[in-house]
Order: C-alpha cells, then structure tokens, then sequence
C-alpha cells in the first residue's frame, strides 16, 4: 500500500506517522488488493488537531474522513474508527464492486457563493428609503473534479465512504450527469439531468 502524510501547521512526527500508518493498514484486512492513503495533519486554533484520511481503493471507489479534537492521537482513532465502520458496512458491495470499465468522466466546476451580506451601504440606503444596488455574487472558492461513471447504487455507497452531503456522477445507464444528495429524513435523493419521460 502506498502511504503518504502531509504536516499543517505542525511540527512532523515519525511517532505520529507510523501511528496513523498502523491504523491505516487495519483496513487492508478488507480488501486483498493494494491500496493508496494520504493522511494530512493539522492544527487549527494553536489546540485542535485534524486528521484527515483520503484511501484510494483499487476499484476506483475512494473513502474519506475527517476528525477533530484535541490530542491527534484521539483524531487518529476516531477517524480510522468511522471509516472501517462504513468499511465493515459496505464490505460485501465494496469487494463486488469492478473497476470502472468506463473511466471517461465529465469535468465538474463547484463554487462557493458568499451568502447575502447586511453592509453598512445596505442599511443606509434602506434608512433612506431606497434599495442597495444589487452586487454580483461574489465566489469564495472553486473546485473542478471529474464526474465518473457510475449505477445508483454505487454513487449513494461513494457518498457515504466519502462522508460528503452529496455526489454528482455520471449516470452508467443514461449518461447523464446526475447528483445524489443525503435528505434530512435519512433517505436519498436523486437528481437527474436530461429528457424527462414522467
């Protein structure tokens, strides 16, 4: 397995690093096969400590986690403990999952839209009885990352290896690009792009 450690805005540790190493390869217990890990440590505030885990599975399937607490030690093991919890809960479908024979993908842009601000100029132009001129949006950030092939099925377990609140994949049956999103009543929804047949 190739593994690899990024140190933010913290001193690098060997002890940390073969920690995390060791817990890293419990999860090679799942999958005969050779996998990829990036770990990346940090600081945030001068007394939390993040560990944030990137797995690259030889079926194309990637798994994320993200903890925060106060002794990296702690992050470390709750972060492993979260993965192989959704590791053991999608084992089955993981290892029956096959390499994507269709490793085309669809180049996604996702911004970052700053919410809606009450300025000092809004405020004065409403005492004056009028309205602010309107602003363009302003981006914070961007991101581009591939949409890949995927069925249904697979793009809602990828969500919930990635940990993230919603996934746009390439639909392997229509195509399409479609996203899968986490609702609040603990089932999925699915967006779909293209011609309608209902």
């Amino acid at each position: 397995m190739q593994f690899s450690v990024t140190f933010r805005h913290m001193e690098a540790t060997d002890a940390i690093k073969e920690y995390a190493r060791e817990k890293v390869e419990r999860i090679k217990k799942y999958f005969p096969d050779p996998i990829m890990a990036h770990v990346v440590f940090s600081t945030e505030r001068g007394y939390q400590h993040v560990a944030d885990v990137n797995i690259q599975l030889h079926n194309g399937l990637a798994i994320k986690g993200r903890e925060t607490t106060e002794d990296m030690y702690s992050s470390i093991d709750l972060v492993m403990a979260k993965i192989e919890r959704q590791v053991r809960r999608y084992k089955e479908k993981i290892r029956g999952h096959k390499a994507r024979a269709d490793l085309s993908s669809i180049p996604v842009l996702y911004s970052v839209i700053a919410g809606e601000d009450e300025t000092a100029e809004a405020a004065e132009a409403e005492k004056r009885g009028g309205a602010a001129a309107p602003t363009a949006p302003n981006i914070v950030k961007s991101q581009k990352f591939p949409a890949h092939a995927m069925s249904v099925d697979e793009a809602v377990m990828q969500l919930n290896l990635l940990g993230e609140q919603f996934l746009v994949f390439r639909n392997g049956e229509t195509g399409q690009v479609n996203v899968v999103y986490k609702r609040d009543d603990g089932n999925y929804g699915l967006i779909e792009t293209g011609p309608t047949e209902h």
